[in-house]
């Protein structure tokens, strides 16, 4: 194939304006049509954004694709399945995470890429954060050592109201927001032997299911992975942290993640790493770019090498989140069953 990829859109929402298209502007990717069921909605997008199609049903935009597609498929989870049932066998196809609402719907869309052969790939983008890449390359040149722990701390505030489709959501935090945290150790560490979570509402935020989260995901007695996350510290800046630090044998990283900080706005990252025989300690590095939006450039670029390579299996496959969604399930059932009462011993 010749012709580089394009891009065609499923979906308008917040996600799709605030780093979708922002990414793929950055990275000049082609954008050749866009759909959702508000067309105003996608016209403006597609002005701002000089899309030169903006389609009036999905019909419409799947008669539009060619053998140069992309489709990038970004609708509430349990939307998922009926769009992929209209996409045409053999295509190749972004979906936004989640990858449905729990592991049953993520098994059904997993058979169902199979049955029509659709080279599919999820939406876990932080495995692509610019600070996260550059992690990645300090432990591929072994400055880090084994990796032995990650920690992934998150106490901040977060606008909820933004997304009013989560309110009627029986899951909420772990599926839509520490989803991206346990893949993102699933990338470092693969899969876990044992996940142990407990996840539970806020006062000031009733309407949702839940907004603060504790998770172990269990590596057996050398590795640690533990993730803590608290939405709703609706106090003054000082004490919101935001913060992925990964140690090793040989060395240490920690990562500030500054869009998460007054969001949407955010603060700036930070990244830090140190090397364990190293005598000038803690070493900061600028890095260029951040989650929202640069991390959405390796997504799509995981889908174009498919487009151009159809025998190449992409990182962020439907075959490898399968395990990111069992993950997440077992997250939920551990939640539901509780601990032990000392009492009771």
């Amino acid at each position: 194939m010749n012709q580089e990829p394009s891009i065609i859109i499923i979906g308008a929402g917040g996600i799709v304006k605030d780093a979708h298209l922002p990414a793929y502007k950055i990275a000049g990717f082609k954008v050749a049509g866009i759909f959702d069921l508000n067309f105003e909605k996608a016209k403006e997008l597609a002005e701002e954004y000089k899309i030169p199609q903006v389609h009036k049903s999905l019909e419409e935009a799947i008669k539009a694709s060619s053998e140069n597609s992309v489709f990038d498929l970004a609708v509430p989870g349990r939307e998922i399945l009926s769009v992929l049932n209209k996409i045409p066998d053999n295509s190749v196809i972004l979906i936004q995470k989640p990858m449905g609402e729990d592991l049953v719907m993520a098994r059904q869309i997993l058979e169902l890429c199979r049955t029509k052969k659709l080279k599919a790939g999820i939406n876990f983008q932080l495995r692509y954060a610019p600070f996260i890449l550059k992690a990645k390359e300090l432990i591929s040149e072994d400055k880090l050592g084994e990796i032995c722990d990650i920690e992934i701390n998150v106490n901040v505030f977060t606008p909820w109201h933004l997304w009013d489709f989560l309110k009627s959501l029986p899951r909420m935090e772990i599926l839509y927001h520490s989803i991206h945290y346990m893949d993102l150790v699933r990338s470092f560490l693969g899969n876990p032997e044992k996940v142990y979570a407990k996840t539970i509402k806020h006062p000031a935020s009733e309407k949702l299911a839940s907004v603060r989260s504790n998770i172990i995901m269990d590596y057996g007695m050398f590795k640690r992975a533990n993730i803590l996350t608290n939405h709703n510290h609706g106090y003054a800046e000082k004490y919101q942290r935001s913060f992925i630090k990964i140690e090793g044998t040989k060395g240490a990283v920690r990562m500030e993640i500054g869009v998460l900080k007054a969001y949407p706005k955010g603060k700036d990252d930070k990244f830090e790493y140190i090397i364990f025989d190293d005598k000038q300690g803690w070493r900061e590095e600028k890095i260029h770019g951040t989650w929202f939006p640069h991390a959405f450039i390796g997504s799509m670029e995981e889908m174009f090498k498919v487009k151009k390579d159809n025998s190449y299996i992409p990182d962020n496959s439907v075959e490898d989140c399968i395990h990111t969604m069992a993950a997440v399930e077992a997250a939920y059932i551990s939640s539901a069953e509780g601990g032990i009462d000392p009492e009771k011993i």
